[in-house]
């Protein structure tokens, strides 16, 4: 990110580098980061704003703001050709982070964004019980790499109710002897310490990891190696344009982003037969379950 004219942005790069929030928050962070630049670039916010962190992030400052982004006025690029007003999904994730950074500051939090969106209901205990012997049915019989790793992510994901960011930071170096374990750095969405802990992995997920880091070996000996656990299937491209519109082709078996994570999720939740009964929309429903049913059993 390129550095900022205004010193209150500048202060709030530094700020938000030492908040070490997840790879999710800090992207909507980093939204919230680019429309206040361009509110300040507009001359919409008052002149103190441009100076100081703290005046950037005073309730004076921030009613233009939220006025403005939620009319959709500080989008970065066009959406079907215009600037529509943001969802109430948007604008629910902008109040949430204006509060972090106003705490992060030792500021209260405001509440700008209006009422809380309830959360999406997450599977029953039976559910989970019934997911993980559809995934054994699976490794009873032949796989495709794409399912072969969905299945290995959701028995892991049952093992361990790890957020989407602490999945795909994983590495083959994470797993114990035999995969009897797998080590867990807890990174909490809205920043904060983080924590390891090893966790004892089921038999099912023994399994479902002996399939995938086979086909997972031969993935990443293609790409010239890497210790992270999941990996891309297929080619793709970094996404990123040269000035001549091209841009770098990756082979399989490179690290699996985030983003690529819960496409296959999604993906594979209608592919498969048997999963779109067993499991929700967004692979966060099934880990608020799975941490759910943890938090239970340990009680």
């Amino acid at each position: 990110m390129q550095t900022s004219t205004f010193p209150s942005v500048r202060a709030l790069d530094q700020l938000l580098d030492g908040l070490g929030a997840g790879a999710a928050r800090r992207r909507q962070l980093d939204m919230v980061r680019g429309e206040l630049e361009r509110a300040l670039n507009r001359g919409a916010l008052p002149v103190g704003a441009r100076r100081s962190l703290r005046r950037l992030l005073e309730k004076e400052a921030l009613d233009p703001y939220v006025r403005l982004a939620e009319s959709g006025a500080l989008r970065h690029r066009r959406v079907a050709g215009g600037f529509p007003p943001t969802s109430k999904a948007t604008n629910e994730i902008r109040r949430k982070c204006v509060d972090l950074l106003r705490e992060a500051l030792g500021l209260p939090a405001l509440r700008l964004g209006g009422a809380e969106i309830p959360l999406q209901p997450a599977p029953e205990a039976a559910t989970l019980s019934a997911l993980a012997r559809q995934l054994d049915q699976y490794l009873a019989g032949p796989m495709s790499p794409a399912q072969a790793r969905l299945t290995a992510v959701l028995a892991l994901e049952l093992d361990t109710a790890a957020r989407s960011g602490e999945l795909v930071e994983l590495r083959i170096t994470d797993l114990g002897e035999d995969n009897t374990a797998v080590y867990v750095e807890r990174r909490p969405q809205g920043g904060g310490t983080v924590e390891g802990e090893w966790v004892e992995t089921s038999a099912l997920t023994r399994a479902a990891l002996e399939r995938w880091l086979d086909v997972r070996n031969d993935l990443v000996q293609r790409a010239h190696g890497t210790t992270r656990l999941w990996v891309s299937l297929w080619m793709n491209h970094d996404g990123v344009l040269d000035n001549d519109g091209h841009t770098t082709i990756r082979p399989p078996g490179m690290p699996l982003e985030e983003n690529g994570l819960v496409t296959s999720y999604r993906v594979g939740r209608l592919r498969y037969d048997g999963l779109r009964q067993l499991l929700p929309l967004k692979l966060e429903q099934l880990r608020r379950a799975v941490d759910a049913e943890r938090h239970r059993t340990t009680a």
